[in-house]
């Protein structure tokens, strides 16, 4: 059973607005100047500028001032948001069925995984069972 969704929606960002917040995330919070170096090929300081204030209006980031400049932090703990995309993601592609998912995730990385990681995701698989008991 899917959980309701917290915080703002990830899956309404752009491209670049999914950049910004990965920088966001990575270094905690940010200033304009610190995403702009980060991005890859970055575009214009207005253009990282306008699309901050914009992840502000979406509810993605806040800021407080130091000075003269905004630092902006994430309004929701990466792992809250990135739960709410796997929810998201997992309902408009997968129509909510975790087992279509793991065993599209298996067929796309099969090749990839270590003895080490199917015995840790096995172990998953009957920690899950038992928990559902």
């Amino acid at each position: 059973m899917l959980k309701k969704q917290h915080g703002p929606a990830p899956t309404d960002l752009s491209r670049r607005e999914r950049q910004v917040m990965d920088v966001v995330y990575r270094t905690g919070e940010a200033t304009v100047s610190e995403v702009l170096e980060a991005l890859p090929d970055p575009p214009s300081y207005s253009a990282v500028r306008a699309l901050m204030r914009i992840l502000e209006t979406k509810g993605h980031l806040a800021h407080r001032q130091d000075g003269p400049r905004y630092v902006y932090h994430p309004t929701v703990p990466r792992e809250t948001a990135s739960e709410t995309a796997l929810e998201r993601l997992l309902t408009t592609f997968f129509g909510g069925s975790v087992e279509r998912t793991v065993a599209t995730l298996l067929d796309l990385e099969a090749e990839n995984l270590s003895d080490e990681e199917l015995d840790r995701l096995a172990d998953l698989v009957v920690a899950a069972r038992e928990k559902g008991r």
